[in-house]
């Protein structure tokens, strides 16, 4: 099958660098290249966000980097691009053209808008992953929220126009519904790890915690350090961020060590700045448990890593943690933004070895049986197999019948 995975600004190729890169830019990379060992063709059409990338780049995975001009050639942020979607999509229909896809997967909103917009034209199904919903995002950030005014609206339209959605965790699919895209176009293929790179091993420190996340305010790492004094015995890691050697002109690092510093404790917070991709499994492994706090979160990769590398996972019952993390058999839930419950259960949790060691065990289990990319990418071509019948019922009876 030809594939065109459409991620307009999460491009594969930073989450295969150095420097760790967001949950978006890790799953296209990872499902790219599990789908190419599937046999199949893939190729992702990002924004060019640099000048002098060439227009097509080709990965040892196996799949391809397709750069499309739309807009400045410079990175900007996710919430600037919307003006210039409309000619990513028209670049987009050109490339499509010349390279006639079986399917288009589109990862955001903004990409499902370029695909509907382009796959309509050249009557290529389109299959949907939002990643997040700017519904879920305006509730929780209400006026902090940056999202364009357009976000719900054309979410609701891409919901609705395209052949299938592969949504990454039950929660979406109650969301979706309610904004009212059937239920029927809708099926669950949750994100996915690297189970030959997140492995067990080593020996955890067993007063340590381990909490990792790009450092903004929904990721709840202020919730974990406000627990700390409550927990006098432990000592928390927080990877993410910038590099290192600039986290002492981040905002949000500066205001965390602010909070840890009111509270006493700022001698047992490790802000460690960006973790490249292949020291993330050690650090998970050398933590006695890793800790996932967020306000909401639509999926959440870290759960299935330090599950993959057999550590326990203490993690807010929202969104995708309600999937991933098993309650009392791979880990632990506790409410979002409530220091007190996250130490007793932190304090539970490490004093009972048996405890921490079996939660350990059964993560490592269900990440292998049911989270491996292999796994992800076999479910996702069958979701590609529904979405090009769908495409052919449509031609036959016409659309929306």
């Amino acid at each position: 099958m030809r594939i065109a995975m459409v991620s307009e600004h999460a491009s594969p190729l930073a989450a295969l660098g150095d420097v760790d890169a967001g949950g978006q830019n890790v799953h296209v990379a990872e499902l790219s290249a599990a789908l190419c060992r599937r046999g199949h063709e893939v190729v992702v059409y990002t924004r060019r966000d640099a000048p002098g990338l060439p227009d097509e780049v080709s990965v040892s995975d196996g799949y391809r980097v397709g750069h499309i001009h739309a807009g400045p050639a410079e990175r900007l942020g996710k919430d600037e691009m919307l003006p210039h979607m409309a000619d990513f999509g028209m670049a987009l229909r050109e490339r499509l053209t010349d390279w006639r896809p079986d399917v288009v997967h589109a990862h955001f909103w903004m990409s499902g808008l370029a695909s509907v917009l382009a796959g309509r034209v050249l009557s290529v199904p389109v299959v949907q992953t939002f990643h997040a919903l700017g519904t879920v995002k305006k509730r929780y950030q209400g006026n902090a929220d940056t999202s364009p005014a357009e976000r719900i609206r054309i979410e609701r339209f891409v919901g609705n126009h395209v052949a299938r959605i592969a949504a990454t965790c039950t929660d979406e699919v109650f969301e979706l519904v309610r904004m009212g895209v059937p239920r029927d176009r809708i099926s669950v293929v949750p994100c996915g790890v690297d189970v030959s790179k997140f492995v067990p091993g080593g020996s955890a420190d067993p007063h340590r915690i381990v909490a990792t996340g790009r450092l903004v305010p929904r990721k709840g790492f202020d919730t974990i350090i406000e627990a700390l004094p409550g927990l006098p015995d432990v000592e928390l890691a927080i990877a993410g961020g910038p590099p290192s050697d600039r986290l002492s002109a981040d905002p949000e690092a500066m205001a965390l060590m602010r909070k840890a510093e009111d509270l006493g404790v700022a001698e047992r917070v490790r802000l460690l700045g960006s973790v490249s991709r292949s020291e993330m499994p050690p650090l998970l492994r050398s933590a006695a448990a890793v800790v996932c706090a967020p306000w909401y979160e639509p999926f959440g990769i870290v759960p299935l890593e330090a599950m993959a590398c057999a550590r326990p996972v203490i993690a807010s019952a929202v969104g995708g943690l309600i999937d991933t993390v098993v309650d009392g058999v791979t880990g632990l839930h506790i409410p979002p933004r409530s220091p007190h419950a996250l130490a007793c259960t932190v304090k539970n949790l490490l004093g009972d070895e048996v405890m921490t060691e079996s939660f350990g065990l059964a993560g490592r289990d269900r990440v292998v049986a049911r989270y491996s990319w292999d796994r992800v990418a076999q479910d996702t071509a069958r979701v590609y197999t529904r979405a090009r019948g769908a495409q052919s019922t449509d031609q036959l009876f016409g659309e929306g019948l």
